[in-house]
């Protein structure tokens, strides 16, 4: 898969954590890229790569205000991550249904 494929993967650009950590920071609101950096031990040409990333996988919009470029959370594209988890939760949740049963079950008596 070329590099720009990869980016563009919504599950490749939420493989990082840091990438997960900015798309946190952005569900309370449009941010610039320095205050996005600050919870981070990295330099902003750092931030700004993960930032390119989630971009090109749609999860982020980028708009100018000045010289200062504001990052915002385009959630969308989550659905696609989302409705691949819930085939696995179904999966899940049946298993601990079939384990409660085998409890209720073979319900051991202390002696």
């Amino acid at each position: 898969m070329s590099r720009l494929a990869a980016s563009a993967d919504v599950f490749a650009a939420i493989a990082d954590p840091t990438r997960r950590a900015i798309l946190d920071q952005l569900r309370a609101g449009e941010q610039p890229v320095k205050q996005l950096a600050e919870p981070f031990a990295m330099s902003l040409p750092a931030i700004s790569q993960h930032l390119q990333v989630l971009c090109e996988a749609g999860l982020v919009q980028m708009r100018k205000a000045g010289r200062q470029r504001l990052y915002r959370l385009n959630p969308e594209p989550l659905k696609q991550v989302s409705d691949w988890v819930a085939h696995y939760e179904q999966f899940w949740q049946g298993k601990l249904d079939a384990l409660g049963n085998y409890l209720e079950e073979n319900v051991c008596s202390e002696t």
